[in-house]
C-alpha cells in the first residue's frame, strides 16, 4: 500500500505580516511570492478588484509548481467611499490619504484565495472577501509627519499599519482584525480545510 503525499502549503506573498499570521495556523509552509501586476481595471469595483488579485496571486504561483499543494493568495486594500487607496507614492500622497481617513470610517477589504492542486493536475479554487469598518479619530499634521518618518507607511495600502504605529489613530474597528493586518485567520483556516478535503476526495 502506498502512502499519499501530504500537500505542500504555500503562501503566495512576500508580506512578513501574512507569514507571521499564517504561522498561527501552520508552522510548515513555503513562501513563494507572486509577481502579478496590481492594477485596478476600468469599471472594476473595489470588491471585485481585491478578490481578483487574491485569486490571481494564488493561480500565478500554481502555474509554477506540481501538486499536491495548497496555495494561499491574499490581498488587502483601503476603500474610502468607493475610492481605492493604494500604497503612497510619496509623503504628499501619504498625507493626502491620511487626511481623508482621519475623523471618519472607511472599509478595509481583504480577500483570501486558496487553490488546491492534485498530483494529476486537477485544480480546486475558492476565494472570499471580508470587509472591516475602521474608524479613525483626529490626526494632526505633526503626527502624520512623525509617522511618515518611521518608514512604516511607505509600503502599506492607505499608508498605515493598524498593527504598528497607526494603532494610536484608530478609534474602533468592526470586523476581523487579522483581515485588516492582511490575512483573516479563521476564514483562511476554513479554506485550507476545504482544499484538503477536496484533495482527499480524489484518492
Amino acid at each position: 500500500m502506498t502512502h499519499a503525499i501530504a500537500p505542500r502549503l504555500i503562501l503566495a506573498s512576500a508580506s512578513p505580516r501574512r507569514a507571521e499570521l499564517l504561522k498561527q495556523l501552520h508552522n510548515d509552509f513555503q513562501v513563494i511570492p507572486s509577481t502579478i501586476e496590481e492594477q485596478q481595471q476600468a469599471q472594476e469595483t473595489p470588491s471585485d478588484y481585491v478578490k481578483r488579485l487574491a485569486l490571481d496571486k494564488a493561480l500565478a504561483v500554481a502555474e509554477t509548481i506540481e501538486g499536491p499543494a495548497l496555495i494561499i493568495g491574499s490581498d488587502t486594500l483601503i476603500d474610502c467611499q468607493g475610492q481605492v487607496m493604494e500604497k503612497p507614492r510619496d509623503q504628499l500622497h501619504f498625507t493626502q490619504m491620511l487626511t481623508q481617513l482621519a475623523n471618519g470610517t472607511h472599509q478595509v477589504r481583504t480577500a483570501v484565495a486558496v487553490v488546491a492542486i492534485a498530483d494529476n493536475g486537477k485544480r480546486w479554487q475558492q476565494v472570499l472577501e471580508l470587509v472591516t469598518d475602521v474608524t479613525m479619530g483626529e490626526i494632526t499634521a505633526q503626527q502624520m509627519q512623525d509617522y511618515w518618518a518611521t518608514g512604516e507607511p511607505a509600503d502599506k495600502a492607505g499608508g498605515y499599519a493598524i498593527q504598528g504605529g497607526a494603532a494610536r489613530f484608530v478609534r474602533s474597528i468592526s470586523g476581523s482584525y487579522t483581515a485588516v493586518v492582511g490575512l483573516p485567520l479563521y476564514e483562511t483556516g476554513q479554506l485550507i480545510q476545504q482544499g484538503r478535503q477536496w484533495l482527499e476526495s480524489l484518492r
